[in-house]
């Protein structure tokens, strides 16, 4: 008897009841609270525009998948012994920095228009969306602009090349390219976040210094120059070190790179610094004075970034759920599903508008501005990173199993998720400056008395919330309670933005929810309402 051919009509592979891949996106013209916030802070909504689309094209997602899936890889030496000390990255990391610092990522802050640190800030949440790791390098180079300003013989060569748009990573002197990227090295292994017990030492030769030490963590150990804490012989100093001199290198010995959770596509180095050329920026002795400028705009970017991933992961579960069935219902139309997504989108809204009323703070000219972003810049930082790893993981879970296969871009943002939390100073860190802020600098606390107040009579959870923060802490809280203080003053400073400028849906069950005890404490205890007004802003 002859055996039969196989039946190739069997559909045994035909894929059905899962959504095709989104092959693009448009970060500005799918963002709804995006544009309203970046109107409200005065930001350039033409360039965001041109930004959002390009950060979100095939081919873009396309390098920022490669950048990550292809490491970035040390060389030490050449094959004749000569040392290097080199990280080589893949294309599409390249190809991801020159878009951003295209579109003005670094730049535009210090270019003189209006709204320059508003339209940076959402340049920060955008390409969060599409590469965190070439975030770190260009976040740098936007921050070390006004450090330079301590050393205006520096600031005249570097500054210009800081602000450039045209992306040059070759290995050149300054002064020889197009464009400059900059970095940092202030960590060492036995202070962490205590960096005046940082061991390196710096000792002058002529008009320079010379360092010897050991960083821990060195960010974006290919940029052109890099800020660096050293214990000169007056105290704690700030210095910039060069990656090039004139004609050579100078000596930046790259040990190994750090095997991290995530931010592939970024290398993060120790260095060792042997004899190492060094220009003092400041005075000696006021090193953490100096680097300040540079911690506090790196901070804002701390406060954004999470924000867009919190946006990126809760746009692909929104998409998974509108095209996926399950008991004969697409997920979006069940009602616990909806509940969920319409949750998770409340701490991304608050997220978003904290971060951009920070941004605004930045751009102000008053005094008022300047006490308001100091404060409001931490707040953000400590409320947005500590949702961000909440709100990703429960974005994962909408799309199940697919949502733990790295073909998703599910694995990579749940990685990210902690990073901002960590850098440029952890929860404690944030929560203690926030203590210190309000007792040393009493502008600051005015300038965020009159924020929340401007937001009382519209809202009865948060007029009651307010009284009860002021009740419960009439003066400073102990330190003990310092992250209590700062969650509570974060979330009623987001509410205070929603309050004034949301949608009311949004503004109502924000209020309705993160200000009192009338729900549970896990995602999905939302009233049972209408969602839908809520959920139309995830696009």
């Amino acid at each position: 008897m002859s055996r039969s051919a196989p039946d190739t009509r069997l559909a045994t592979h035909e894929v059905t009841n899962q959504p095709e891949p989104r092959r693009s996106r448009d970060a500005w013209a799918e963002d709804a609270a995006l544009r309203d916030a970046a109107a409200r802070a005065g930001a350039d909504s033409h360039a965001l525009a041109a930004a959002g689309a390009a950060f979100g094209t095939e081919e873009a997602l396309a390098l920022a998948e490669d950048a990550r899936r292809d490491r970035p890889r040390l060389v030490t030496h050449d094959r004749t012994g000569r040392r290097l000390d080199e990280v080589r990255f893949n294309d599409g990391y390249h190809a991801c920095m020159a878009l951003g610092i295209a579109h003005g990522y670094a730049a535009v802050a210090w270019e003189g228009q209006p709204g320059g640190h508003a339209t940076h800030a959402a340049l920060v949440y955008m390409l969060s969306q599409l590469e965190p790791g070439t975030c770190c390098p260009l976040t740098m180079t936007y921050a070390g602009h006004p450090a330079l300003a301590a050393a205006p013989d520096m600031a005249a060569p570097w500054q210009p090349k800081l602000a450039s748009r045209s992306y040059d990573p070759r290995l050149l002197p300054v002064a020889e390219k197009r464009g400059a990227t900059l970095g940092m090295a202030m960590t060492e292994k036995q202070g962490g976040s205590d960096v005046r017990a940082n061991a390196t030492r710096a000792l002058r030769d002529g008009d320079h210094y010379r360092l010897t030490g050991h960083k821990w963590f060195c960010s974006a150990p290919m940029s052109d120059g890099f800020l660096t804490l050293a214990q000169a012989p007056e105290g704690l100093t700030c210095f910039l070190v060069p990656r090039w001199l004139e004609g050579t290198r100078n000596v930046f010995r790259l040990q190994r790179l750090k095997d991290k959770l995530g931010n592939h596509a970024n290398a993060s180095s120790e260095v060792e610094f042997a004899d190492t050329l060094a220009i003092r920026l400041g005075d000696e002795g006021a090193g953490v004075r100096t680097i300040i400028e540079m911690v506090h705009h790196t901070r804002l970017d701390t406060a954004l970034a999470p924000a867009g991933l919190m946006r990126a992961a809760l746009s692909e579960a929104r998409w998974w759920a509108a095209g996926r069935t399950a008991f004969q219902r697409r997920l979006i139309d069940q009602p616990l599903m909806r509940a969920v997504l319409a949750d998770l989108a409340l701490d991304w809204e608050g997220a978003l508008a904290l971060g951009m009323a920070a941004a605004r703070a930045f751009d102000g000219t008053g005094p008022a501005d300047r006490a308001l972003a100091r404060i409001a810049v931490a707040l953000a930082k400590f409320l947005n990173n500590k949702l961000c790893p909440l709100v990703t993981v429960e974005a994962m879970e909408v799309l199940g199993g697919m949502g733990y296969v790295e073909e998703t871009p599910m694995p990579m943002l749940y990685r990210e998720a902690p990073l901002n939390g960590i850098w440029e100073g952890s929860g404690n860190v944030i929560c203690l400056d926030i203590l210190r802020t309000l007792h040393r600098a009493p502008d600051s606390a005015e300038a965020l008395t009159a924020a929340l107040m401007s937001a009382t009579g519209s809202d009865r959870h948060y007029d009651a919330a307010l009284k009860a923060h002021v009740t419960r802490w009439p003066g400073a809280p102990e330190e003990a309670e310092a992250r209590w203080f700062a969650e509570s003053l974060a979330r009623l400073l987001a509410a205070a933005e929603l309050i004034r400028h949301a949608p009311p849906a949004v503004a109502d069950a924000y209020a309705a929810t993160r200000l009192t005890a009338e729900r549970g404490r896990l995602t999905g205890a939302i009233p049972a309402a209408d969602h839908t007004a809520i959920l139309e802003r995830i696009a």
